[in-house]
């Protein structure tokens, strides 16, 4: 399962303790998550650990100062850029020094000025010997940042530099990483919900080698699920027959085959899940009599008799307790007419409406032009996206009509 950090951009902030000799470890550990990672230190910083080690275990340049006095054609270092520029902050370690300058705002360094102008979430991790940990003033610079919204990393208990026992060891690496895993998954919006989406085509069988189907790859339904899952969800993905893979542990894949299949999954699963999405091209009528052997080819014409499939969607509107309910309308003409009556229909609370006269939607492509109707029948168009942005678009809406 990729990290939660996986693709964040993470500005770490370093000043001047023994224990930035252990950021090199922290920066190679964020990459090896999948983090981007960036570095700014205090000029003292640069006493204990190199910006030449940072800047390659990183990959990006370290800074230091607001321009590089060694240059006289250096470009200004945007410390505002820098702090809009991070999912998330972290100092680390953060000596009594620098916490206290945060507390009050002071900005005498490219640090200080970037954590001021941050506008994501910052964590801090002190170092710093035990008296000085266990100061009056150091306890209320505690209290005052975290009544900014900043979040502490608590120091660890061991040997300190001075040969003191005590509290005020910065935290290892691995624990910081662990720490800030913990606190996003604990903050995220779907968190200990449960997400049940169907995806994918269905292909019912007219004898053992042949059938009726559609050209759903199901690339929609599992962005979905990823989405879902990266929300804290845990997430049930009924999927039709598809060749795309599906790789994170929050995700449970359910491969089934027919419109029947999918059906019956779906019966067991609906009452217990808090979130319903039915993406899946489901066929909407089967073979009414399927062959047991090969139908062998002959000069005659040869005819199929249909009968209808369970409107799994339909079904989930007549049963439906506390579930939110979205379900899919992939239309050709009088698109947003068809999409409200097939809402209030089947009644449901959300309706994600494309078009295939829409260049770059529809089936096998990895965009998608949505269209999302809510229960109030008020519309909000989007652009064409990639239907990983669109799955993002759709839970973001979900959120907040269920916030409402």
């Amino acid at each position: 399962m990729p990290s939660i950090i996986s693709g964040k951009k993470v500005l770490i902030g370093v000043t001047a303790g023994i224990a930035a000799y252990k950021i090199a470890s922290l920066v190679r550990l964020f990459i090896k998550s999948g983090a981007e990672v960036k570095v700014v230190m205090t000029p003292a910083a640069k006493d204990f650990v190199t910006p030449l080690t940072l800047s390659t275990l990183s990959k990006n340049p370290v800074h230091s100062s607001f321009y590089n006095e060694e240059d006289e054609n250096a470009e200004w270092n945007n410390h505002v850029e820098l702090g809009l520029w991070a999912d998330f902050m972290i100092i680390a370690p953060a000596t009594a020094n620098t916490l206290s300058k945060m507390a009050t705002g002071n900005s005498d360094n490219l640090l200080l000025a970037t954590y001021l102008s941050a506008k994501c979430s910052v964590y801090f991790a002190p170092a710093m010997d035990l008296d000085m940990y266990k100061h009056p003033s150091t306890a209320a610079t505690f209290q005052k940042l975290q009544s900014f919204g900043d979040i502490m990393i608590p120091s660890e208990s061991g040997e300190l530099a001075s040969g003191l026992i005590g509290q005020g060891r910065m935290a290892e690496p691995a624990t910081i990483i662990d720490f800030i895993e913990k606190d996003i998954l604990g903050k995220l919006p779907l968190k200990g919900q449960k997400v049940l989406i169907t995806a994918g085509p269905t292909y019912e069988a007219i004898d053992p080698v042949r059938f009726i189907g559609n050209h759903s790859s199901g690339r929609m339904g599992i962005e979905l699920a990823k989405a879902a899952a990266n929300l804290g969800a845990e997430v049930s993905l009924v999927l039709g027959p598809s060749s795309l893979k599906v790789d994170h542990n929050s995700i449970r894949v359910i491969p089934v085959v027919s419109a029947e299949m999918m059906y019956n999954e779906v019966v067991g699963l609906y009452d217990t899940c808090d979130i319903a999405i039915s993406s899946a091209a489901v066929a909407d009528y089967r073979p009414k009599n399927v062959a047991n052997q090969k139908i062998k080819k002959s000069d005659k014409s040869f005819v199929i008799e249909l009968e209808r499939t369970t409107d799994i969607l339909k079904w989930m509107g007549a049963n439906k307790k506390n579930q939110f309910l979205v379900g899919f309308a992939l239309e050709t003409q009088n698109e947003e007419e068809n999409a409200k009556n097939k809402l209030v229909k089947k009644n449901l609370d959300l309706i994600v409406l494309n078009s295939l006269n829409d260049k770059g939607a529809g089936f096998k492509s990895q965009t998608n032009k949505v269209s999302l109707i809510n229960h109030k029948l008020e519309i909000k168009a989007f652009e064409l996206k990639t239907k990983a942005e669109v799955a993002i678009d759709i839970f973001n809406e979900i959120n907040h009509l269920r916030d409402a």
